[in-house]
């Protein structure tokens, strides 16, 4: 029997490499998968390319805001990965309303079409900004939740209403919460992507602050590995983090991209006013996505981001256009 998936935010950088995934050679061959797309700036069908004539993949234009949409669709759907949300701290700080509609609302949206349908699984893709700033150790699924910033907020609401649908109604919810992803088809906006594009054009890149901000850097192909160990063998109500175990500063992050692009510190660097509001320090426990599920990271850090070095060398076809038209 098909299980039919319903992928929101399927177009862009995380939920876009899920779908490639699910429908490559090595995916379960018993699924069908509808993509949800508003294909705001970040929102790119190219991303599908690879996936686009598959028999198993449908496309649909919409807004997770949109309820008469999503009503109609959750009829048709046994689960849901969901992955849209507006995630540029950056353009939350400048302004929230469309975070708060997009992330809050139109997670509530899916939420009660799922109930109403009856929906098998939903599966929430958060992020590990919910839990605000650490000093020291790691966070572990347990502790409360204290976001910094407009983006962070409305995540972390979106993840208390998903959970509380659980306890409330019995949905079946499952939550993850990622630290910061890289590699290809991320949108430009993104450090790792922004920073080596700026190097390839022979442009500076902007490093905030001291450079000191930490965080945990985790490759698209563990994070999408990750998701699926959970929509397949997680618990209902449960939420799991996702990490790659390789913690950098952004200055030592910066090196490293630096001397890959083969660019020079002094004439490459631009030191900026930090943001408002930047967490200092990310760090996930993922004890319980490790035992419980058997994840582990594969890609080690080296590899990943010479991989995602080369692949936006190669592509500047696909990533020249975006930067363009955000203006970055």
């Amino acid at each position: 029997m098909t299980t039919r998936i319903l992928v929101t935010g399927g177009a862009g950088f995380i939920g876009s490499h899920y779908v490639r995934t699910l429908l490559g050679p090595a995916g379960p061959g018993e699924l069908a998968v509808t993509v949800l797309d508003a294909l705001t700036y970040a929102g790119n069908p190219a991303n599908l390319d690879e996936v686009r004539d598959h028999p198993r993949l449908a496309f649909v234009k919409g807004d997770i805001c949109d309820g008469e949409l999503v009503n109609e669709l959750l009829a048709e759907h046994d689960e849901v990965v969901h992955f849209a949300a507006e995630s540029h701290v950056d353009r939350s700080i400048l302004g929230a309303t469309d975070f708060i509609r997009t992330n809050v609302l139109g997670t509530q949206t899916l939420l009660d079409a799922a109930l109403r349908h009856e929906v098998g699984r939903f599966v929430h893709v958060s992020t590990d900004e919910v839990y605000g700033s650490i000093d020291t150790g790691s966070w572990p699924e347990t502790d409360p939740l204290s976001p910094n910033s407009p983006y962070a907020a409305s995540k972390a609401s979106s993840d208390l209403i998903a959970l509380a649908q659980h306890r409330t109604h019995g949905l079946d919810v499952r939550v993850t919460r990622c630290s910061n992803n890289y590699g290809h088809h991320q949108f430009p906006e993104k450090v790792i992507p922004l920073f080596i594009t700026n190097l390839l054009d022979g442009r500076k890149v902007p490093l905030y602050g001291d450079g000191g901000n930490v965080r945990d850097w985790l490759h698209i192909d563990d994070h999408v590995q990750g998701i699926e160990l959970v929509r397949t063998n997680g618990r209902p109500g449960e939420v799991y983090n996702i990490g790659g175990g390789t913690e950098l500063t952004n200055k030592e992050l910066t090196a490293l991209l630096l001397e890959a692009c083969g660019a020079d510190w002094d004439t490459s660097v631009e030191y900026v006013t930090d943001r408002k509001g930047h967490d200092r320090r990310y760090s996930v426990d993922c004890r319980k996505a490790r035992t419980e599920l058997g994840y582990e990271p594969r890609k080690d850090f080296a590899t990943g981001l010479a991989e995602t070095v080369r692949w936006y060398r190669e592509n500047r076809a696909w990533w020249e256009p975006l930067k363009e038209r955000a203006a970055l």
